[in-house]
């Protein structure tokens, strides 16, 4: 690929030859423009897509111009998002739709759809990319959808209104957490049966696994809280809560969580504080606190993680945090109501 582009970049000369051979031929400052060019073209190719729930549409973002590229309609009161492993596929939750859009993420257009049962809004797909899970809050259940097929091979009965669920990185774990029964329920995806619950803080509403599979952490937005679970013990071995100053507690309220690779920091979203928690995930000490736009709901890394965007409900857009630095860098006015959020590299 890079000798692809050299030679289409390169005044004269014999273009067949490696990069290494015609760099010697060229000054080096020609060398570094070209290169230079390639780095920024291919940061440029990250994507980042938005659904907003009351446009009924998908916004395209490109994160690195910060600019909006364009919406397009997706179906009625779009919510949940997630890409598949491969990067081919958005799958996209319409709630009043009763279905689970896919949507090619090169043309954006629908491509099929998946039977998810009523009223769908958060759902996982394990790693593989075979299987989706999907949190049915009406009607108290996970639907284990097999992709392929398109087919729903189970529904398994959880507690009361379940919305946050997630798969672990081995494969090992499927967790829904039910609201109103103020548990989590680990699901084995072998048997796709509950082998075990834990009681958690009032109302959890998101939750992610590191990326070694060993913890579990989830977010109660009643208690402003989030705690950290041992995956082997399923007990809490840490109960984190936040004060931000010149916010009242009624107004901390937290939502999305992700963790970084590296297991080095968490963040966590506080909803109508409209901030993001910075969380050392070796100490569970909060960091900082970052403003973000009004009612923050969901956060993704950029894939290289040097990023973390923010869909930001009430204020119509989404927040850019430079990871390095751990600072805000941009808004990106977005649409209306704004709250999923995936990457595509």
């Amino acid at each position: 690929m890079r000798n692809t582009f050299v030679s289409r970049n390169a005044c004269a000369g014999d273009f067949s030859r490696p990069l290494a051979q015609w760099a010697t031929k060229v000054a080096p400052t020609a060398v570094f423009a070209i290169l230079s060019i390639a780095f920024v073209a291919n940061a440029q190719a990250e994507t980042v897509f938005v659904t907003l729930e009351k446009d009924n549409a998908l916004a395209v973002v490109d994160p690195i111009a910060g600019k909006l590229i364009k919406t397009v309609e997706i179906g009625q009161r779009p919510r949940g998002i997630a890409i598949s492993p491969d990067n081919k596929f958005l799958y996209v939750a319409t709630s009043d739709d009763d279905t689970i859009k896919i949507i090619d993420a090169e043309t954006l257009k629908a491509v099929g759809q998946l039977p998810s049962g009523e009223d769908p809004e958060t759902f996982a797909i394990n790693p593989a990319g075979d299987r989706l899970y999907v949190s049915n809050e009406d009607d108290s259940l996970v639907t284990v959808i097999d992709i392929a097929d398109k087919k729903a091979v189970k529904q398994i009965k959880v507690g009361v209104e379940p919305e946050g669920i997630t798969a672990s990185p081995d494969n090992r774990w499927v967790v829904s957490a039910s609201e109103t029964t103020n548990m989590v329920h680990w699901i084995d995806p072998k048997t796709n049966t509950i082998v075990e619950n834990t009681l958690v803080d009032p109302r959890p509403r998101a939750l992610g696994f590191t990326a070694d599979s060993q913890q579990l952490w989830v977010t109660s937005e009643m208690a402003g809280t989030l705690m950290v679970l041992d995956v082997k013990t399923k007990q809490i071995i840490k109960t984190i809560s936040f004060d931000v100053q010149g916010v009242t507690r009624d107004k901390i309220q937290p939502v999305g969580v992700v963790i970084d690779k590296d297991s080095k920091r968490g963040y966590v979203a506080l909803g109508p504080a409209n901030r993001v928690a910075v969380i050392n995930a070796q100490t569970f000490e909060v960091e900082k606190y970052l403003l973000v736009g009004q009612r923050v709901w969901n956060l993704a890394f950029s894939p290289d993680q040097k990023r973390l965007y923010t869909t930001n409900g009430t204020s119509n857009d989404i927040s850019i945090i430079d990871l390095d630095s751990q600072k805000v860098t941009k808004s990106v006015g977005v649409g209306n109501y704004p709250w999923g959020v995936a990457v595509k590299p």
